[in-house]
């Protein structure tokens, strides 16, 4: 699967106030700005768009599944935005701040567009406005691994080579020992078990979580489900135990501009220390450190760090 991660370092303009979770703020922004900068037909609804095909924005936000049936459930987004993860909420003018954005499969071709929908959102303001106006921001660069991708001072624009994302053969479910394993969710992690959200995390509902996600853009965005023992691999990881919690559930509204209504969003926030046969889990743990894991993922939710002793 392709996957290019870019840190796009900002500066504020104005004062700004912003929520101590950031992302749906930026997420929310983000898609404005695209919509403005790539929509050739402004008063057509998506569903009915002649271009959605090759619309950037239809691919980003309103993707359908492969036949093209709305009841059929709905691919993953190809992007992620990982907002600051700072409970800060305001900025003076001139403060820094960096947002890192994810993309998989197609949607590394479009890069462009996504940097541009971004200098676009800082020329229009976010967050709370004040005296009429949003808070405005400028892009200084955008980087990654190799380098800069983009100086808007000197109009440059280099896309890296990517390399695929591939997820790292398990080891034996007999190899190993037992280990320890702390999980800290970085930003609100949704996971449904049982069509419900619960605010405790056993280890095989997060390795549940972790399939789910790995099996839907690998199918979507790579070369297809991987060959992994699902049901085996959920069936050891019931017998992990967890031996100290420290979650709590985080709720935060946010608006939806195209539902028209404010949404109660929320999530499970804190740390969790499993304990058991963990050495096959261990790569679908780093790689969803990397891709996110749960729902609402576009928003930077279900970033986790691990740390095994």
């Amino acid at each position: 699967m392709l996957f290019g991660r870019y840190r796009l370092a900002c500066g504020f303009h104005d004062d700004a106030e912003l929520p101590p979770f950031k992302g749906s703020t930026f997420r929310g922004a983000f898609g404005w700005a695209l919509k403005r900068v790539v929509c050739a037909l402004k008063t057509q609804q998506c569903a009915k768009c002649i271009l959605r095909d090759r619309c950037v924005y239809c691919l980003a936000f309103e993707t359908l599944p492969p036949d093209g049936d709305r009841r059929s459930p709905s691919p993953p987004h190809p992007f992620v935005i990982e907002p600051p993860l700072t409970e800060q909420t305001f900025f003076p003018g001139e403060s820094p701040f960096t947002v890192d954005l994810l993309l998989f499969g197609y949607a590394t071709e479009y890069l462009a567009y996504f940097v541009y929908a971004f200098e676009e959102m800082g020329r229009s303001g976010i967050g709370r406005s004040n005296g009429g106006r949003r808070p405005r921001f400028r892009l200084l660069r955008v980087m990654s691994e190799g380098g800069v991708v983009y100086d808007p001072g000197e109009g440059t624009f280099s896309k890296p080579v990517l390399e695929p994302l591939e997820l790292p053969e398990l080891p034996a479910a007999s190899y190993g020992r037992r280990s320890t394993l702390t999980v800290k969710l970085e930003t609100p992690l949704r996971l449904k078990f049982q069509n419900r959200f619960h605010a405790e995390l056993p280890f095989h509902v997060l390795v549940r979580g972790m399939l789910r996600r790995i099996s839907t853009l690998h199918e979507h965005f790579g070369n297809g489900e991987p060959p992994l023992d699902y049901r085996g691999l959920v069936a050891r990881a019931e017998q992990v135990e967890t031996i100290a919690s420290r979650l709590q559930w985080f709720d935060w509204e946010r608006y939806s501009n195209r539902q028209d209504q404010a949404m109660l969003m929320g999530g499970v926030t804190g740390e969790i220390t499993y304990q058991g046969l963990l050495n096959e889990f261990i790569p679908l743990i780093k790689y969803c450190e990397t891709v996110h894991v749960g729902k609402a993922t576009t928003f930077g939710l279900g970033k986790i760090r691990a740390q095994e002793s």
